[in-house]
């Protein structure tokens, strides 16, 4: 039986096309729900005509679009900075175990030899 040519997906592929997929349903949704705001400004302003209603419409929507990116890059940003303070205190810790670990070990393996060198001494 001859071998596909195409590769099947992975894991990794089907998460990142699950990220992609979730991002696109949260955009959409914060348009949504920015249109809908806009909307009932718009209906609280019954001295709007058609067109104005409309302008607003779309000024509030963009400018809700533009608060909303730019609040998610600001929380992007900040993860950013979390995740390389959290890296860099990770990495100090597992130095420090490491080398308490390796003084705890020298310790032990020093107190053995010198069991080891008594009881030969003792036996001699």
């Amino acid at each position: 039986m001859p071998r596909s040519r195409f590769r099947r997906p992975t894991a990794h592929d089907a998460s990142a096309v699950m990220a992609e997929a979730e991002g696109i349903v949260m955009a959409r949704s914060h348009l949504a729900e920015a249109r809908r705001e806009a909307e009932a400004l718009c209906a609280d302003l019954p001295w709007l005509t058609t067109g104005q209603a409309e302008d607003l419409t779309r000024h509030y929507v963009a400018r809700r679009i533009d608060l909303t990116r730019q609040m998610l890059r600001t929380t992007v940003r900040r993860a950013d900075e979390l995740r390389h303070e959290y890296e860099t205190r990770y990495v100090e810790l597992r130095g420090a175990l490491l080398r308490r670990h390796v003084a705890w070990a020298s310790g032990v393996l020093a107190c053995a030899t010198g069991i080891n060198a008594t009881l030969w001494l003792f036996t001699r």
